[in-house]
């Protein structure tokens, strides 16, 4: 890795967009559609017939609905578990759109994920503040006794659990500022965070991505690396609003801004 900054930031920021274009990035996905919408099983802008089933998704194909698993023609009935791997490694096809089966607390959706939608066609580039080393902030990890879920609203209106394991504290200007954190498998963190910038100069809100702690529980807090959610290239995601505290009170003028289109 280079150890000039502005120059990883760059690729950094020149990779994200590249990913977000990419044919099964954000910008393809045209719809979450949840099964317990359709009791009949009948998604109008899907083809095939999916019901729930206990801890699966019973989906059933005539030759005519043109849907594909693991590559090959479907005729009948299989049964789906929740997708978890690359949006492109989905198994059920239908011609070059994917169709991704999704499980979140007990409840079952397909999402479509198309590389002709207007969104991937008319996206552009992603506005991001130029690097600012005074964003790369020091911080400290404090860690929860127990790890804490709380309900918060998502993009598409509905309550869901957020899991949160800590907090990590910082200064900006010398006053100290705290942001509740997830920690994922590999000990990194995130964290979904609004600012006074939010729903003006940047999106509503953005999403934090800082790496694992160091063993005494420093961090470094890169708000050059604010990313923005899902849910800023496609209106289908669910992405969690910021959880109480997360809302800072100060304007962080770094990080990606906006979504621009052509």
């Amino acid at each position: 890795m280079s150890t000039d900054e502005q120059q990883d930031w760059q690729s950094w920021h020149e990779g994200r967009i590249v990913a977000v274009a990419a044919p099964y990035g954000p910008l393809s996905l045209t719809g979450t559609h949840w099964l317990s919408d359709y009791p009949e099983g009948r998604i109008p802008a899907v083809p095939g017939q999916w019901r729930e089933d206990g801890d699966s998704v019973l989906l059933t194909a005539a030759p005519e609905d043109g849907l594909s698993v693991d590559g090959k023609p479907l005729t009948g009935e299989i049964r789906l578990a929740a997708d978890r791997g690359p949006i492109d490694e989905a198994r059920v096809t239908h011609g070059g759109r994917r169709l991704v089966v999704l499980s979140r607390e007990g409840l079952w959706a397909v999402r479509d994920f198309d590389p002709g939608s207007e969104a991937r066609q008319s996206f552009r580039t992603i506005d991001a503040t130029p690097y600012d080393a005074g964003w790369a902030l020091p911080g400290t990890f404090r860690p929860y006794t127990a790890d804490r879920t709380i309900r918060v609203e998502n993009a598409d209106g509905r309550e869901r659990g957020l899991g949160l394991g800590g907090e990590i504290v910082f200064e900006v200007d010398g006053a100290a500022h705290t942001l509740q954190v997830a920690v994922e498998s590999d000990g990194s963190l995130w964290a979904v965070f609004a600012d006074a910038t939010s729903g003006s100069s940047s999106y509503r809100f953005r999403f934090l991505r800082p790496a694992a702690p160091a063993a005494d529980g420093s961090v470094t807090v890169d708000f050059n690396r604010a990313l923005l959610p899902p849910c800023a290239f496609a209106d289908h995601f669910i992405c969690p609003f910021p959880p109480p505290g997360n809302t800072l009170a100060v304007a962080v003028p770094a990080g990606e801004r906006n979504r621009i289109d052509a």
